[in-house]
Parts: C-alpha cells; structure tokens; sequence
C-alpha cells in the first residue's frame, strides 16, 4: 500500500462516514430529549428519494438537499406526534416510519419516473459540489487532485457540513440554555417541568431536528456517494448510525467519531475489493464486514451503557 492508497482509503472513509455522521447527531438530539428514534433509517430513505427527485426537478442541488431535511422532518413529526402526543410504543413508531417512508419513496419514486424504481441520474452540476469545486473552481482543483492532500480533502460538501453541525451540536447541547433544556427533559422530565420548562415543545423540537438531521443524511448518499436514489441506497446505515450514537455515549463528538470508525470498515472493504489489490476476496464478505464490525463493537465495547434517565419513558404533563 502506497501513500496513494492511503489517502484514497481516507476519502472513502469520509464519504462514507457523513451520512451516518448526520443521522447519528440526529438520534444524539433525540434521545437526549427522551424520545428514542430507530426510524432514522426509513427518515434517511425518504431524505435521499426527496434530494433526488428535487434535484432532478429543479437543477439546484443546495434547494434539493434542503428539501431532503424537510421530507424527513415531517416523517420525524409523525413519531412525535405517535410519541409525545398520544404516549405510542417509540420502538414500535420507529418501526412504523422505516416500513413507511421507503413505502412512500418508492411509491412517489414509480409516479414521477414514469413506473421506474429509481430516479433519473443526476448529471455532475446537479450534486452537491467537491470543497476545491466550490472555492477555487473546477479547473483549479485539478492541479489537487492527484495529491494526497486533494484526494482526502476535496471532498464533497456534505462532508465538512456534517463536521460542522456537530461542532455546533456539541456547543448546543452543553454551552446554552437550551443544551441545559434538552438534557433537563432527556433526564427528568416531570422536574424539567416544575422549572417552568416547555417538555413537549423540546421534545418536538429535537425529534423533528433529529428527522432533518436523518434527511440530510441520506441526501447525502444520493447527490454526493451516488447520484441517483433506488430502493437499496438506504441499507442498514440508519441503524449503523443508531449503533454510533450509542457506541458515542450519546454525544455529539463521540457519536462523530463511532461514525468515522464504521465508515472506515466500509471504506476500507471499498478499497480491499478493487480487482487491482489482488486479494481475490469475496464480495459478499466485504459488503458483511461493515455491519460484522458494528455488532462486535456493540457486544465488546458498549456494554451496560445507558443513555437519559427518561429515554423511551412516555410523559404527560401533571401526572407523578
């Protein structure tokens, strides 16, 4: 393995690292409210269908990923509503919104692609841009490209957006008043509320984030790894990301790094699969070794940890 290898299999890792970045900050900011959210992965589905649909449509790749977030926003919505208004089972609701949201996408996906699973392919101006692309242009980034340094860091936008959200969570979450809020309801709810503090309004507030969050996470997926949405593009990585942020400890910061771990597992089987290493593994292994790496690190590494006292607990305003 070369220098080049090197800086190739980091590039990957980082690609392959943000969407679960994104969904992961999103369940950070969930649970930390105590409402558990594993729809994360059926809120990235419908965010990577709603990015390419609307980047097809308008041509503007920023207008599309924001109307990802929006698309798993109101899916996110919907389990707040199951969750906080009407006390529903979260894991049974999660449940619910990932048999849903790939239902609905899938369903929309065959309406305006002409009866087609997937959407049309998004040409090269329709993604999201690379960082060198977007700040010296094109044809200046070329003389970076074949470098170390352009190969790992021109990379998509979407990858220093999810950085700096989760820079932004941590402050959030542990330097405002609101941070204080969120963590107050994620822990003891009923207190939260003698204090004077809105519990439902937060809780809203951070599942509905949360769906954004997941939404950008899998726009991410489809207008910057690939450049289309189908049914499979979405497989396992919300749940990945569920795994981060407990592997995370519910943080910010460490959800970012478990996210980074898998997404080196994946880069890395990317990078052991070119025909041109030589290893002659087999494909079926390499696409396992992601979701392998996952549950080691669950059953060795994560243990008896617990996140918010209040996590999943339902909550309604005077009870004792």
């Amino acid at each position: 393995m070369d220098i080049k290898d090197l800086a190739i299999i980091l590039s990957t890792t980082l690609m392959y690292s943000t969407p679960l970045i994104f969904a992961s900050l999103g369940g950070v900011f969930s649970e930390n409210s105590g409402v558990v959210n594993i729809g994360l992965e059926g809120m990235m589905t419908i965010g990577a269908f709603a990015g390419a649909a609307a980047a097809v449509y308008t041509g503007n790749p920023w207008l599309a990923f924001l109307i990802a977030g929006l698309a798993g926003g109101l899916f996110a919505f919907l389990h707040g509503i199951a969750t906080i208004k009407y006390n529903a089972d979260h894991v049974v609701s999660g449940i619910a919104i990932n048999l849903a949201a790939p239902g609905f996408a899938l369903f929309m996906c065959r309406r305006l692609f002409n009866g087609s699973a997937m959407t049309t392919p998004l040409d090269l101006d329709n993604k999201l841009p690379k960082l060198f692309d977007m700040i010296i242009g094109k044809e200046a980034a070329q003389a970076y490209n074949d470098s170390f340094f352009g190969i790992v860091f021109n990379s998509y936008v979407s990858v220093y957006i999810a950085f700096a959200l989760v820079l932004i969570g941590w402050y959030v979450l542990y330097k405002t008043k609101l941070g204080i809020r969120i963590r107050a309801v994620g822990e003891h709810p009923r207190a939260a509320d003698t204090l004077g503090i809105n519990v439902y309004n937060i809780k809203y507030i951070c599942v509905i984030l949360s769906g954004v969050l997941a939404g950008f996470g899998g726009a991410s997926m489809s207008l910057a790894v690939v450049s289309s949405f189908r049914p499979t593009l979405i497989s396992g990585q919300g749940f990945i990301a569920l795994a981060a942020m407990i592997f995370g400890k519910w943080t910010p910061q460490g959800a970012m790094l478990a996210s980074l771990l898998f997404g080196a597992s994946t880069g890395l089987s990317i990078f052991l699969g070119n025909p041109e290493i030589g290893l002659n593994v087999s494909e079926n292994i390499l696409s396992m070794a992601p979701y392998i790496i996952t549950l080691v690190v669950l059953i060795l590494f994560v243990g008896n940890a617990n996140g918010p006292a209040a996590n999943g607990k339902p909550y309604e305003k005077g009870e004792r």
